[in-house]
């Protein structure tokens, strides 16, 4: 801890590796050849690196089901290609494959191991994060003197959003519990409509102020992923980077990456039975079970409580905010006031 109180933390690297390929690039400058170029060879011999994993262990035991955790199953370039190159039947990724899901297996590790238990436990869905109730939401409203809308029930609350996802909108999707794991699976989420082609830039440059060459995520209903995609996957999570097929990549600009891949959500009902019948009530509009997704911020950690929600959306460029049945709309977004 610093002087002013804040934390400074050194650099987890040796100078040999600066002695290899330069000093490296400051916060905010721009991204050079040269970044892209160590990116693309980290990447190239990290998934040699798993392939050669893959292939010791398959010439062990058979890997039709596999089961990975840790930081490296977040990598969903590779994972995709374990499906295309090892006869894997089914994968799963804990939503928490990283540093913060390590208290799970240390948890099975006794349950099992120590204790002799036989029970198991499939998590099905990324939903175990806070919940506020109405009236924290209510208040939270009331403090921010922002106009809104209560819908009646869930189909007014559907109709509407759908409505302006279709439409066009930038809108933050705040609903039950927050997701657990470092990937936003609509609780806590931004969404748009992929078929907009400047959307990816306007998101990126007026909410996610962040490199234009991030993408964002396809969410999509898991009876489409095999109409959109090569590889026809359950990927709940999003850990995977899968091919849109050739004729949708300039259906979907918002979310098709430079290489033709998007971040695949599968999305079904038993999951998550709202954002499911969301996606469900855009494709009544556009034609299409899919959504952009991306996290419920700006440059810091994903929105927790209503009041984080409702600054970010303050704060940024977002058109409309749905706060569990509360619909709040930009004056600018309003046609009442064009």
């Amino acid at each position: 801890m610093s002087d002013d109180g804040q934390m400074r933390l050194g650099t987890i690297y040796s100078d040999a590796l600066t002695d290899l390929l330069g000093q490296p690039r400051e916060r905010g400058s721009e991204v050079t050849q040269r970044e892209k170029d160590i990116a693309r060879s980290t990447q190239v011999r990290f998934e040699e690196a798993a392939a050669n994993c893959m292939q010791t262990l398959s010439e062990q035991v058979p890997v039709t089901r596999l089961a990975m955790a840790g930081g490296c199953a977040l990598n969903g370039v590779m994972n995709a290609r374990i499906y295309r190159d090892f006869p894997v039947e089914q994968m799963y990724l804990q939503c928490a494959a990283s540093d913060d899901g390590t208290a799970v297996g240390a948890a099975y590790h006794c349950w099992h191991m120590l204790l002799g238990k036989t029970e198991r436990f499939e998590m099905k869905h990324a939903f175990w994060g806070p919940e506020y109730p109405e009236w924290r939401i209510r208040q939270a409203i009331d403090a921010s003197s922002l106009p809104c809308h209560e819908c009646r029930g869930e189909e007014e609350l559907l109709n509407l959003t759908a409505d302006h996802i279709a439409g066009g909108a930038v809108l933050g999707w705040y609903q039950g519990r927050s997701e657990w794991g470092p990937r936003a699976l609509g609780n806590r989420s931004i969404l748009a409509n992929p078929c907009i082609r400047d959307m990816k830039a306007t998101i990126n440059e007026k909410i996610k102020k962040r490199e234009s060459f991030r993408p964002f995520a396809p969410s999509v209903l898991k009876e489409e992923v095999g109409r959109f995609f090569e590889q026809d996957i359950e990927s709940p999570f999003m850990m995977h980077v899968v091919k849109f097929r050739p004729e949708w990549r300039d259906v979907f600009p918002a979310v098709t990456h430079v290489d033709g891949t998007g971040r695949l959500q599968s999305v079904e009902e038993d999951n998550n039975p709202l954002y499911y019948r969301l996606i469900r009530a855009v494709k009544e509009r556009t034609g299409y079970g899919i959504v952009l997704n991306t996290s419920f911020n700006e440059n810091e950690p994903v929105v927790d409580t209503p009041e984080q929600a409702i600054a970010c959306f303050n704060r940024t460029d977002m058109d409309v905010m749905v706060l569990g049945r509360f619909v709040l709309v930009k004056p600018t977004r309003d046609p009442e006031n064009q």
